[in-house]
């Protein structure tokens, strides 16, 4: 949705030039893990009771984090509770996907999303890493997932960049030259 993107932009870049100044690796965890525990249905149904006040609802989220940037920074409390205040919490994945791309840039690296048929770990996910690093030329961080029904190899998303070197998309090039 535009519309979420754009009323969001506004508080991914603030909020990025507030953690710049810090710890980046810091916020970008702690906004992650807001947006999980905004997206617990009890908080939101705290959240959208209109006899429950702002105070108590910017309280209820910062309990709820487990970052340490939650209980002493109070650019922190003051972010959330701009977000409660604005009724902008439904806003918080969109505004962490913003943040995120926003770090991304800062670091010269990109998304990686990897699917395996079966787990990559370790070494052999660093292997894979440093050889995709060298095909896509920048700097990768993998986000790792197993599907199965790929048979053997990977499916590798790079922004709009795909490499599928799975068994079955190899089965499917087959089948379409055979058929052709």
């Amino acid at each position: 949705m535009a519309e979420l993107a754009t009323i969001a932009r506004p508080y991914a870049e603030a909020l990025f030039r507030v953690a710049e100044s810090g710890d980046l690796a810091g916020w970008s965890d702690f906004v992650e893990e807001l947006v999980q525990v905004a997206r617990l249905p009890e908080v939101e149904s705290v959240a959208s009771t209109p006899k429950v006040g702002r105070q108590q609802i910017v309280d209820l989220l910062l309990a709820a984090v487990m970052s340490p940037l939650a209980q002493s920074n109070a650019q922190v409390k003051n972010f959330v509770g701009m977000l409660v205040e604005n009724h902008r919490l439904p806003l918080l994945p969109e505004i962490a996907v913003q943040f995120d791309e926003l770090k991304n840039a800062r670091e010269c690296a990109t998304d990686a999303h990897i699917v395996s048929a079966f787990p990559l770990e370790g070494e052999q996910l660093n292997d894979l890493i440093t050889s995709l690093e060298r095909k896509f030329q920048r700097k990768l961080k993998p986000i790792v997932s197993v599907d199965q029904s790929l048979i053997g190899g990977v499916r590798v998303t790079v922004g709009d960049e795909v490499l599928d070197t799975s068994v079955r998309a190899r089965l499917a090039r087959m089948q379409t030259a055979l058929t052709a």
